[in-house]
């Protein structure tokens, strides 16, 4: 199996290279992304847990889902793509903003991104995919912001950094 490539890119998301995923996460290189919230009718953020095997932040919760385009992907067409692959479900999605991040892992890896933020609505229950996502839940948002300035490391780096500068963009 081909190792997955990601964007490396500026800060100004124009397009420098391709890399290996492992790799930028081993040099901490910049690279686009992007993170998927997926609320419902009565405005609650479906959560996801990531997997417990995933290379890094096992078991974390986080956003409904978030990765990087392929090369030639436009970042909703991905979003689409990775919210079908690991939640079993598509839906219309908009970008409200992106960022530059960068998030040192226990395990030697770094998250170096521009995430763009995408947001969308659905109000049934996923189909999890199992080799990505341990559970999910639905939460109202400022259930979540309390229960990440109680317990910030059952979170993921980059959804309290979300939470903490970009609250405001996750309005659909």
């Amino acid at each position: 199996m081909i190792e997955e490539q990601v964007i490396l890119v500026n800060e100004n998301d124009e397009q420098l290279g391709l890399m290996p995923k492992q790799e930028a996460h081993i040099k901490g290189v910049l690279h686009r992304a992007f993170s998927v919230f997926i609320f419902n009718d009565k405005n609650e953020l479906m959560l996801q847990q990531r997997a417990l095997h995933k290379y890094h932040t096992p078991g974390l919760w986080t956003n409904t889902c978030c990765s990087h385009p392929r090369d030639g992907e436009t970042t909703l067409d991905a979003g689409k793509r990775r919210l079908f692959e690991e939640m079993g479900f598509t839906t219309a999605l908009k970008e409200t903003t992106s960022f530059i991040y960068k998030a040192p892992f226990d395990n030697g890896l770094t998250e170096h991104e521009l995430d763009h933020i995408l947001v969308g609505t659905y109000n049934q229950s996923p189909q999890i995919n199992p080799e990505e996502v341990a559970a999910w839940k639905w939460m109202d948002l400022e259930t979540v912001k309390t229960d990440i300035e109680n317990n910030p490391d059952l979170y993921t780096a980059w959804f309290k950094i979300i939470f903490d500068k970009f609250y405001q963009h996750l309005q659909i």
